[in-house]
């Protein structure tokens, strides 16, 4: 049952519109309900199975963060940065608990035919908190390379113009 009250718990009501950046898609109660209840809760959850969650909450339950705030603001400077510049699109649909991705458009199609797009994510996995995955194409995985919302306004000129 906890399993399952904690979906209900990630999961955002049916929008109108179709969410243009990580801050459109808080709709859930991990975003909105006190954020002592819900770590409490994702802890409880985590204790007895695996529980999806938002990178910022697997984050702020490791010591990472101090808050959710922190995290919603470094969605919201990426957001800031990229919805301001052509070709850059937030893609909302992705697994139960997480965010959501920005994707370049125009690398799409590579030299040798369609590629999977330049992509920024939001990840726990670093104190940066961002992943850019460059453009690419055929079998296997490639590489996350750790960034930061410094590092991607640094560099993001270079970025677009290598993909």
């Amino acid at each position: 049952m906890l399993g399952l009250e904690w979906s209900s718990a990630l999961e955002a009501p049916n929008p109108s519109e179709i969410a243009l950046t990580p801050a459109d898609a808080r709709r859930s109660w991990v975003n909105r309900a006190p954020e002592s209840e819900v770590l409490a809760m994702y802890r409880s959850v985590r204790s007895v199975e695996d529980a999806p969650a938002p990178w910022w909450l697997r984050a702020l339950d490791r010591g990472r963060l101090r808050s959710r705030a922190e995290g919603h603001a470094v969605e919201d400077a990426v957001s800031e940065l990229l919805s301001a510049r052509p070709g850059w699109v937030f893609v909302p649909w992705v697994d139960l608990g997480e965010v959501g991705y920005w994707e370049f458009v125009p690398s799409e199609s590579g030299v040798y035919g369609p590629a999977t797009p330049t992509t920024v994510q939001f990840t726990d996995s670093h104190r940066g908190f961002v992943h850019l995955v460059a453009a690419h194409r055929g079998p296997g995985r490639p590489q996350a390379i750790d960034f930061t919302v410094a590092d991607l306004r640094a560099q993001i000129e270079d970025i677009e113009l290598i993909a």
